[in-house]
């Protein structure tokens, strides 16, 4: 039985869009920085083997790979696979177009699993288990997954802070987020972001622990670090950037501000 099909506004957003773009300015800098620290803590040393599903145009693939790990990369959208090819200054292991619920990879073939962006686009729980069951078959014991979501609150904390929420439209979107976490946009404004799941904290950790993870963490991404009306200041700013990231590190282990950071991503071990 086939898996079903990724909407179709899923796959024209990201052709709409330039996805390598995104975290090279604004708030999507912190993103970057923060996901990279998150990556080097956790990851085994160098040289190991990391699959990068769901790894849009390559910015961590390409990144891992210069750190000396055996990278494959994998996405839907086959520009992002055109682009990865293209940047990477350090040849990838591999690169094409894949979907996170059906891997190309043999049982226990891989040390580490990325899957950056598939549980943010899989709206349906049956969906989101298979792409985490998948990491699961391709890990041998002990082996990584780091799996990121959006957070349940992002549109509401976004929407009012660029004020989206002025527009009715968005508004009515963001109360059925809060309510079940299925965020949908009905215009053709990519700001709008495009059809996706937002997690809990708690839910995202309960999905791993329910494909087979244990010792699962969720940590916050950007943290409180994005809520300022003056970030592209600040982070260009050495002394003040590093108070962000360590403000986000002191705050980090607060169940209660968890849901405040726009990207979790969490990590556990397959069991």
């Amino acid at each position: 039985m086939s898996d079903p099909p990724i909407p179709e506004e899923i796959l024209s957003h990201y052709d709409a869009i330039e996805e390598g773009n995104r975290l090279q300015s604004g708030d999507g800098r912190l993103e970057m920085a923060r996901t990279r620290l998150l990556l080097t803590r956790y990851l085994p040393d160098p040289p190991a083997v990391v699959l990068d599903i769901g790894g849009g145009p390559g910015t961590h693939a390409i990144w891992l790979a210069e750190l000396g790990h055996q990278v494959h990369l994998r996405d839907i959208i086959p520009k992002h696979i055109d682009q990865a090819i293209a940047a990477a200054t350090t040849p990838l292991a591999s690169a094409a177009v894949g979907d996170a619920r059906r891997l190309d990879f043999a049982d226990g073939s891989a040390d580490a699993v990325l899957l950056l962006g598939p549980l943010y686009h899989l709206t349906t729980a049956t969906d989101r288990l298979a792409a985490l069951g998948e990491a699961r078959r391709v890990l041998p014991p002990g082996g990584l997954i780091a799996a990121a979501a959006i957070s349940r609150f992002a549109s509401a904390l976004d929407g009012q802070w660029r004020n989206f929420v002025a527009d009715p439209a968005f508004f009515e979107r963001v109360t059925r987020t809060l309510a079940d976490g299925q965020h949908r946009n009905p215009t053709d404004d990519p700001s709008y972001f495009t059809t996706a799941y937002f997690h809990r904290p708690d839910e995202l950790a309960g999905e791993l622990a329910a494909a087979g993870f244990t010792d699962v963490r969720v940590e916050p991404v950007e943290g409180i670090g994005w809520i300022m009306p003056d970030f592209d200041a600040r982070w260009a700013d050495p002394d003040a950037r590093d108070t962000i990231l360590e403000l986000i590190e002191h705050t980090a282990g607060v169940p209660e501000l968890l849901g405040v950071s726009q990207h979790l991503l969490a990590f556990g071990r397959r069991d």
